[in-house]
């Protein structure tokens, strides 16, 4: 049973550093022994890195059981985009949460998995490949992964080792929009048209058991779009968003709140916390006055990593572009997102 550290950082040290591309690279710590267990990550997962009173959200790369890894893409002006992937140096120390995220797959059962990805998405796609792959020996993946070129595809060579190591059970399909290929189809931006024909030309879609979308929202959106054209079923269809910007993606729900305000309980490791809210205002931004320990990276809608579970009264969320609609009609929600619209509401992030 995995060990639950409480929501603090804590010190990383920088193992290794590899570089990937030339504005990229992966870089591997060592846990303390004593947190190895609180930091034992399921594929897909993430870290939230913090320096300063600056924190981002980055998938791990690495299989299950290993040293988490991070892949790291630099941003022009990124707040520690450019840190990570240019200074950091072995020997230094990261501060990091422990790992969060439900994009994961379930390793006890056989599936046929499609990951289709771009750019620095695949980040976990690596992750959850590599971790399917191993453990079931009837599990298959086929990988459609778009870039512009050639030169910017991270984890180029790893993809490669992985395809060989598992000849028979994982297929790689390159799509490059900025550089011409033998075969017309992967030649393009993966949008929805090219997604429609690619698709059915590439996989039995019927027999296709999860499908994992990873990369900006225009190809994640796409990629849904054509497989529901497609008649897969949504359930089958787990999306993870990356957003490179000042600016979150727009909102796609306005609501006013239903109350002038409210009275909010939190609760995080064991401890509660009762406050008034003013009216507007979202749930994590109030409760960090009296909770400033609360996790929060990107505060707009798409790491997830401020996921929290309404166990009384109920919120609504301005946007949501982290939570599968399982987890929304269990209760979750991303409280930077969530204004209540009840008198009273209780939010549990232990649960």
């Amino acid at each position: 049973m995995r060990l639950r550290l409480k929501t603090v950082f804590y010190p990383l040290v920088v193992k290794d550093v590899e570089r990937l591309t030339d504005d990229s690279a992966a870089i591997t710590f060592t846990v303390p022994e004593d947190l190895a267990q609180g930091f034992a990550f399921a594929a897909g997962q993430c870290l939230t890195i913090r320096r300063g009173e600056e924190r981002r959200s980055y998938s791990i790369c690495a299989p299950v059981g290993t040293s988490p890894r991070i892949g790291v893409r630099e941003v022009a002006g990124g707040a520690l985009s450019g840190w990570l992937a240019r200074e950091v140096r072995p020997g230094d120390i990261v501060e990091a949460l422990p790992p969060s995220g439900g994009f994961t797959p379930d390793l006890t059962a056989a599936a046929n998995h499609v990951l289709i990805a771009a750019g620095s998405g695949i980040t976990p796609m690596m992750s959850i490949a590599a971790s399917v792959l191993a453990a079931d020996d009837k599990s298959t993946v086929t990988l459609l992964y778009g870039n512009r070129r050639s030169a910017t595809v991270m984890f180029a060579d790893e993809v490669a080792d992985l395809k060989d190591a598992y000849p028979t059970r994982m297929r790689i399909i390159h799509v490059l929009s900025r550089e011409p290929q033998e075969v017309e189809l992967h030649s393009g931006r993966l949008d929805r048209d090219r997604l429609a024909k690619l698709l059915p030309a590439t996989v039995d879609v019927a027999t296709v058991d999860h499908w994992w979308l990873c990369g900006p929202l225009g190809m994640t959106t796409d990629a849904a779009g054509a497989l529901a054209a497609l008649g897969v079923d949504a359930d089958r269809i787990h999306r993870e968003l990356f957003w490179i910007g000042d600016d979150p993606p727009a909102e796609t729900v306005h609501v006013d709140p239903a109350v002038d305000g409210a009275s909010v309980t939190v609760s995080l490791d064991g401890r509660s916390s009762t406050f008034t809210l003013p009216a507007g205002t979202a749930v994590l931004d109030g409760a960090q006055r009296v909770r400033p320990d609360l996790p929060f990276a990107c505060k707009g809608g798409v790491c997830g990593t401020c996921r929290a579970k309404v166990t009384q009264g109920a919120a609504v969320m301005r946007r949501n572009y982290a939570l599968e609609e399982y987890e929304v009609k269990a209760g979750y929600i991303l409280t930077c997102q969530a204004l209540p619209s009840t008198d009273e509401i209780t939010v549990d992030y232990d649960a």
